[in-house]
């Protein structure tokens, strides 16, 4: 009995051992392990027996520890490799957040996981997204660095963990932190950084709504999770970057496909504008060509605001402040919803072009505008370039024609040629200005004579103009007042004249300068006129005195007046003044009525002006009745 007996004491201890290893080998619970030693002790085991089976108990739960430590590593590893791969797989920054805290959440087990970003433009870390969060203060909370727990491992990139926040003082507690913590209803928190290399980008954090200590296995494991997050993060961020990156490069492409696009079009409308100008086009050509390459009407002037060209549009003065500015900056500038740009040959300004009906102009046709003003100079230079040969021989011939002797057939001839009919009467204008430079005054006069189909130059330095004209003292008039409104000054212009063909010339020429130099003298500054209409004076200077003429400018509608109706007009006048302006010996010499001389003189004022009393005109009148008298009647 006793060998049965010791042997069937020696089983129990081996069955305990191998239920130990059946225990391991399932992964049994650790309170399971204490079973085969309470068999054993029932069975009457040895207390020899039981020691071994209790030692080997204890080593048994050692490896199943160690065993469970590493099935659990094993699980975070699994699981810190799947959240990397489904990480790197999401490519939305937003996306790669919320699954950050979503598989934190699962992998600690806590009620709420949530991680903040850091601003370093404001210098604090803000909450950039929740799991399980329900307070909108706490969702909306911003931590300055070194504040709360979250603002100390922002600031100090290190893990922090507290088992419950609201009575931990080594945090630096604020009314708005602690509030939204208490909204939230935490106690356990753990916070660890998001570090990129050296540099914290937010913080990580699982937060348990009881107190709870976070064990070291937990840290180290949402301490890798945040190492994953930051560098799934920043790959996140480099994709955005990299898309927008691609998605500006697309549009800079496109940039440059249009503006390569408007500079080809831009080429095309220049060399179609200049091969226009060069092949004989005037100003009306180039202004159609503007006007339809920019779908829009188009003006140019010259730098005197004078217009050149226009199409699609009413006339428009050339807005000064606006090509003043198109000047100085070199661009096309808008005003008044018309588009100007200033024609430029270097500094000098030749004039300016102008679009309408384009209040707004896009960049590339706004170059293209510009580019017409190029043309436009080009055109403008070449205009300038012929009007000077061509103001030359002009010139050149006027000088001939001016001179005291010439071949008349040789000189009509050469007239003819360039446009000038000198077999009909001319009127010699003699212009001058004291303050406009004489190249501006003679630069317009070369315009109005190319106007009316005559001659302009300078002669003995004075600037002379020969037009056709049947009144020269009426034209002199005109032409005085376009030529001061085109050099923006006073000019004054004698004239003499009509006369036809060469020989007559010369004299005219004299007898307007003699004129000119009446007209300064009266002080008649901005004036035109002839010797005619200078009165007695025109009578003095004049080399062949026209006295009736001069009775007839005077007298002439008082002479018509009693012609017509038999009255006495001429006569009470020459009583008047022959009874030194006395209206009662006047009408005694007259054998009338005092009120009939009133009348009488009331009528002469009527027909020779209001001013007919006045020491000039009493002079003159005065004058006109004693050669009046003089000259035979017809």
């Amino acid at each position: 009995m006793l060998p049965t007996t010791q042997g069937a004491g020696h089983a129990e201890p081996q069955a305990g051992l191998r239920g130990l290893l059946d225990l391991l080998d399932r992964g049994a619970p650790a309170e399971e392990f204490a079973r085969p030693a309470a068999r054993a002790r029932e069975a009457g085991a040895s207390t020899e027996d039981l020691a071994v089976l209790e030692e080997a108990t204890d080593v048994a739960l050692r490896i199943h520890h160690t065993l469970g430590t590493h099935r659990r590593r094993e699980a975070e590893l699994t699981a810190l490799f799947d959240t990397a791969s489904d990480l790197a797989a999401l490519r939305d920054p937003d996306a790669v957040l919320r699954a950050i805290v979503r598989r934190a959440k699962l992998l600690l087990g806590t009620d709420v996981t949530y991680l903040s970003l850091n601003d370093e433009t404001a210098g604090d870390t803000y909450m950039r997204v929740t799991d399980g969060s329900v307070a909108a203060a706490f969702q909306q909370l911003r931590l300055g660095m070194g504040e709360g727990l979250g603002g100390l491992v922002a600031q100090t990139a290190r893990p922090y963990v507290t088992h419950d926040y609201q009575q931990d003082p080594r945090f630096h507690h604020t009314d708005a932190i602690d509030s939204a913590v208490l909204q939230e209803g935490l106690r356990a928190i753990l916070g660890v950084p998001l570090r990129l290399g050296s540099r914290v980008i937010g913080v990580l954090y699982a937060a348990d709504r009881a107190a709870r200590e976070f064990a070291t296995e937990e840290i180290v494991l949402l301490s890798s999770l945040a190492d994953h997050a930051a560098i799934a993060i920043d790959g996140a961020r480099l994709l955005e970057e990299t898309r927008a990156a691609l998605v500006d490069l697309n549009a800079a492409t496109e940039t440059i496909r249009a503006h390569s696009r408007a500079m080809r079009r831009a080429e095309q409308a220049h060399d179609q504008l200049t091969d226009l100008v060069l092949r004989g086009g005037g100003a009306d050509e180039v202004a159609d060509g503007i006007a339809a390459l920019l779908d829009g009407g188009a003006l140019i002037h010259d730098a005197d605001g004078v217009e050149l060209a226009r199409t699609g549009t009413d006339p428009l003065p050339p807005p000064a402040p606006a090509v003043a500015a198109s000047r100085a900056s070199g661009r096309a500038v808008p005003q008044d919803g018309t588009w100007v740009c200033a024609v430029l040959a270097g500094p000098e300004l030749l004039g300016s072009i102008a679009l309408t009906g384009r209040p707004e102009l896009a960049d590339t046709d706004r170059r293209l505008f510009e580019r017409a003003s190029i043309v436009t100079a080009l055109l403008l230079l070449l205009r300038r370039s012929v009007a000077e040969t061509e103001d030359r021989v002009r010139g050149e011939l006027l000088g001939d024609l001016l001179a005291p002797s010439g071949d008349p057939a040789g000189l009509t001839g050469r007239a003819r040629r360039l446009g000038v009919r000198l077999d009909r009467p001319h009127g010699v204008f003699v212009a001058h200005s004291e303050s406009a430079p004489r190249p501006r005054l003679l630069a317009a006069a070369h315009r109005a004579a190319r106007t009316h189909s005559g001659l302009a130059g300078l002669h003995h330095d004075n600037v002379v103009i020969v037009t056709p004209a049947l009144t020269p003292g009426a034209d002199a008039a005109d032409i005085a007042a376009a030529l001061g409104q085109t050099v923006g000054a006073p000019v004054t212009v004698g004239a003499a004249g009509p006369a036809t063909g060469p020989a007559g010339l010369p004299a005219a020429h004299a007898e307007a300068l003699r004129c000119l130099s009446a007209l300064r003298a009266l002080g008649h500054t901005g004036h035109g006129a002839a010797l005619a209409d200078l009165g007695f004076v025109g009578l003095l200077i004049g080399e062949q005195a026209d006295l009736g003429g001069y009775v007839r400018a005077t007298l002439g509608p008082l002479l018509d007046y009693d012609a017509e109706r038999g009255t006495e007009l001429v006569r009470t006048l020459e009583a008047y003044f022959g009874q030194d302006r006395s209206l009662t010996r006047a009408k005694t010499a007259l054998h009338v009525h005092v009120n009939t001389v009133v009348q009488r003189l009331e009528r002469v004022a009527r027909l020779l002006g209001d001013d007919w009393n006045t020491p000039a005109r009493t002079l003159e009148i005065q004058l006109a009745l004693r050669l009046h008298r003089l000259t035979p009647p017809g």
